[in-house]
């Protein structure tokens, strides 16, 4: 055994037996904590999702030692395996490539496992890139909703959005950079008239928050789509309206339902009017069962 290997096998064993739930930085290397470097140095084992990605993170800490791999498929017999070291008084450490881990990665099965198994589960709390755009963006954080990944196709998407379009917070959502413009044209049919802000490069030397309307964000990322990994995305709460009249509403619909799925065009409305969605919904139900497309 090394020396270097020997200072982290002297180092090992001091903290108490457990799952340990260890957030990693976002982008910056330096935005790792002093207790998640204790963690990870002195837990008997490290489980990460990649273990390339997090040797790399190793290398730049001096952490000589190597993880083994917990990923989203990871089988039964990894958490069979993890449990064994719980039940054998080990500490056992937790990363994901970037962040906090569950939030939109591995682990949750495994420490609902954990705690079942009646073992102990800490957190070792750091960086999160939808607390770190929400804390630039200028939206409201007082009430925010996580909605992590949307539907990759567009359809699907613009569903998923009629759903939350009610909701009077902050939506957080997480983008891949080959989708983004289309995620801005479904917010744009489903959630007209609200600002949007697109953080990309969170804590690395190129971060910025672009902040404005669908079309005008459309617009510049078009002609700069060089954002890689993965966006946060905000979308405001919606402002509240004078209410329209039945008969606006009515004829809304009727424009709206011409070239929109009905659930769609009812969202679309809802967020124009001052309705419920619940009760836009229902009066395109209404419209659609009496085959009423025609304007008065």
């Amino acid at each position: 055994m090394s020396g270097s290997e020997k200072k982290i096998s002297a180092r090992q064993g001091s903290l108490k037996c457990g799952l340990y739930i260890v957030a990693t930085p976002i982008g910056n290397a330096r935005d790792i904590t002093l207790r998640a470097l204790d963690v990870l140095t002195q837990a008997d084992k490290v489980y990460c999702e990649d273990t390339r990605i997090t040797k790399k993170l190793f290398s730049l800490h001096g952490i000589q030692r190597k993880p083994d791999s917990y990923h989203e498929h990871s089988s039964d017999t990894v958490r069979s395996e993890i449990a064994r070291h719980l039940d054998e008084g080990l500490s056992v450490a937790l990363v994901s490539d970037a962040g906090t881990p569950l939030i939109s990665d591995p682990g949750y099965r495994l420490v609902k496992e954990m705690r079942a198994a009646g073992h102990e589960v800490f957190s070792v709390p750091g960086a999160s890139s939808p607390i770190a755009a929400l804390s630039i963006a200028g939206f409201p954080s007082d009430r925010f909703l996580f909605a992590g990944f949307l539907p990759p196709k567009s359809a699907a998407r613009q569903t998923a959005l009629a759903e939350l379009v009610d909701i009077p917070v902050t939506l957080v959502l997480f983008e891949s950079p080959k989708r983004l413009i289309g995620l801005l044209k479904d917010i744009e049919a489903v959630m007209p008239n609200r600002d949007i802000a697109v953080c990309r490069e969170l804590t690395k030397a190129f971060e910025e928050a672009l902040i404005g309307a669908p079309t005008e964000l459309i617009e510049t990322l078009e002609a700069n789509a060089s954002a890689r990994g993965e966006i946060v995305v905000l979308i405001h709460p919606p402002v509240a309206k004078e209410k329209m009249s039945e008969l606006d509403v009515r004829n809304s619909l009727r424009v709206a339902m011409q070239n929109q799925p009905l659930k769609t065009a009812a969202a679309r409305v809802a967020a124009l009017s001052g309705w419920s969605k619940r009760d836009v919904y229902q009066l395109a139900l209404t419209l659609s069962d009496n085959g009423d497309d025609r304007l008065p």
